[in-house]
């Protein structure tokens, strides 16, 4: 875990006190401003059952970027960390052996 993320998660922390601590402060500028009734609206007219099974589906058929086919086969140098392709056994760049 690199200290960007754990600033991250504390700041993340930090905010949900907060806002934990000022919920009906909060909740009463929201009703204030109408908010409940917007976020009413939009959920009535466009999250619909079929929306929502659809966003799901594009979600759990996301590829992570690093497993495309046109890797397949890619791997590493662990030393000089210089792409290698095929079966080859030795780096050409550093000539270290790759397991």
């Amino acid at each position: 875990m690199t200290l960007r993320i754990r600033k991250l998660i504390v700041i993340g922390i930090i905010g949900v006190v907060f806002m934990a601590g000022n919920i009906l402060v909060i909740a009463n500028w929201l009703a204030a401003k109408g908010i409940p009734e917007k976020a009413n609206w939009i959920r009535e007219n466009f999250l619909t059952g079929t929306a929502i099974t659809v966003i799901i589906a594009l979600l759990i058929l996301l590829v992570n970027p690093g497993r495309t086919e046109s890797n397949i086969g890619q791997h590493r140098c662990p030393v000089c960390d210089k792409k290698m392709t095929g079966n080859s056994n030795y780096c050409s760049e550093c000539g270290c052996k790759v397991a």
